[in-house]
This record gives C-alpha cells, structure tokens and sequence, in this order.
C-alpha cells in the first residue's frame, strides 16, 4: 500500500486561543517565521505526501490565500531585490498539490473526515490534525506510513500519557508487535478512570484505509454530540487490523496558549536567526526571577 494523499481537518473556531482567533485562523497564527499550517504540510510532504485536502469552515480563507501565488506582492520584491523572501513566499505554493474543501457545519472530526471521500477515493490516507506540530528526525507521518505499509494495516501515532490527561483524549487496548508498534484491538474516547485499557493516547496523526468512510457514514453522535473519529476507529479495528505506532518525536497542542508557547520558545531556539538571541534573552530573564 502506498501512501500519497493526506487529509489535514483545519475546521475549529480555535476557541482555546481567542480573542486571535477571532478574525485570525488558528492555523494561521505563526509559529516563529512561519504560520502553524505549514509546518503540518511540510510534514506531510517530507513523509512523500503528494496530494492534501485541507478541510476547512467560514472564515478560513487565509489558508487559502497563503498557498497561492501572490503576483503583485513577488513582483515589489523581485524589483527591491529582496530575493530571499521572494523565495520564502512562494514556497508554500509550490509544496503538493493542496485543495480545500469546506465542512459546512461543525458536526466532529469524524465528520469532518468523512467529507474527505471523493478526494481520497480507494486509496489509503493519512490524516494529520491541524493543531498538532511533531517535531522529530523522521516525520511522525514517516514513521506511521512505513508502519502501515509493513503490516498492510491501519496507524495511529501514539504516545503514554498521565492519568490526568488520559480523559482528554482516547485509551488504546494494545499488544505488542515488535518495540514502538503495537496492534490495536479497542479504544475508547475521553475515557473515565474505570474505562481504560492503558495509558496510549492517540495523539494527532493516522493512516487509515478507505472503508473507515463507510462506517463514518453510518456512525451515530458519541461524545459532545458530535461524530467522533475515535468512534469509527473503533469499529474499523474490530473488522481490519490496525497498528499503534509509539512515535519519536515531540508533540505541540497548538491550538491551547500553553502549548503554543512551548512550540514557539523550542522552535525559536533551533532557528538560526533567533536562536543565539533568545538564550541570552531567557537568561537575563531568568536573573530577574
């Protein structure tokens, strides 16, 4: 199975970080010298991603706008010779072919997924979200495409997590394949203490096979009222296998202050205008603590 298409849901109303996000897409909000959504493409193409669906809402046009050729804007730099931002702002237009695809009304990322079937058609898929930033040596999406191509089966990236944050997101019944993967067997979404199976989570990135559309289509509301991703991947375990890849790398929640934050403070160190500043910063900070 090869992948080469991903799904990137980028729909939320990005309530955790108003008031920005008020007129601003959450994706769109930068991450030190780029916004939050390219780093997920960029991700998705270093995994050999060739084609991405962005499923998005009311409001989102930015994204848009910023994966498209901007003439007037590329002609005043070309013309002042600042070749290296002409560069920069091309760039994303360039990446995959990317298309958008509006989900209409806010009914769960399980929706929002399944609207992604015409595109997808028989292949399989990945499906990035769009708050969530890996920072890894091999792309997070990699690690679980080469999984899902060993085993002919569908990957959720995922990591151990306190007790604490377990009710936040989905518990996974595992077994032990080989060191990091794991089969899938149940899950259950934002479990209660006396409903988990162990303490992976799934954690912002699939690949998934095309008959999970068949059972988004016929799933009923779960948790919230919405149609719940988890849900389906529930029931796509028990009749396909599926594997749990315990990924390296690090994971960003970007769509809550705190975990912008993080992502902004370490991405800032490893970049080579800002980096050597930013130390210096943070200690005389420090001293005055």
């Amino acid at each position: 199975m090869k992948v080469r298409k991903a799904v990137i849901p980028a729909a939320g109303i990005g309530s955790r970080m108003l008031p920005a996000t008020k007129s601003i897409p959450k994706e769109m909000l930068p991450l030190v010298d780029r916004p939050v959504i390219q780093y997920i493409i960029e991700e998705a193409v270093a995994s050999g991603i060739e084609e991405i669906l962005v499923i998005t809402n009311r409001g989102k046009g930015p994204m848009e706008d910023y994966f498209d050729y901007y003439p007037e804007l590329e002609a005043r730099l070309e013309a002042d010779k600042k070749y290296s931002y002409l560069e920069a702002v091309r760039k994303p237009a360039d990446f995959a072919n990317i298309f958008f695809l509006r989900q209409k009304e806010t009914r769960g990322l399980g929706h929002a997924v399944g609207r992604a079937r015409a595109f997808v058609g028989d292949e399989p898929f990945a499906v990035l979200l769009g708050d969530d930033i890996m920072k890894s040596k091999v792309p997070v999406t990699k690690q679980l495409i080469d999984a899902a191509e060993k085993y002919g089966a569908s990957a959720v990236g995922t990591q151990a997590v306190s007790d604490e944050a377990l009710s936040r997101y989905s518990s996974l019944k595992v077994e032990a394949l080989e060191p990091k993967i794991f089969r899938v067997t149940d899950m259950v979404e934002k479990p209660k203490p006396s409903e988990r199976f162990s303490n992976y989570a799934i954690l912002g990135r699939y690949v998934l096979t095309p008959d999970v559309f068949d059972i988004l289509d016929n799933l009923a509301p779960g948790f919230g009222g919405e149609i719940q991703l988890t849900d389906g991947l529930k029931k796509l375990c028990a009749v396909s296998p599926m594997v749990a890849v315990d990924f390296e790398g690090v994971r960003y929640d970007t769509g809550n202050l705190k975990g912008f934050l993080e992502a902004t403070i370490d991405f800032a160190l490893d970049n080579e205008e800002t980096g050597d500043w930013l130390r210096e910063f943070i200690k005389s900070k420090s001293q005055c603590l």
